[in-house]
């Protein structure tokens, strides 16, 4: 029994060394998950309610971005 303990021991630090060993490398001042969000989308408050949105969801008047067609009209365009 203490034979089995000491294989399943080994086996268990081997894997989380070769799992380190295969991981990607993060350059310095890397933020966020391993692999994060590539091509990220950037977020605009929306200038009614200061909700952030996708830049690509958000309505642009004036150069300001709204969140819904209503805060847009509540702002008198």
């Amino acid at each position: 029994m203490g034979h089995l303990l000491v294989l399943i021991i080994v086996a268990l630090v081997a894997y989380a060394v070769l799992r380190a060993l295969t991981a990607p490398r993060r350059g310095p001042g890397a933020s966020g998950p391993a692999g994060g969000a590539r091509g990220g989308e950037r977020m605009v408050p929306c200038s009614r309610c200061g909700v952030n949105v996708p830049e690509s969801e958000a309505l642009v008047s004036d150069g300001r971005y709204y969140c819904s067609d209503a805060h847009l009209r509540q702002s008198g365009q």
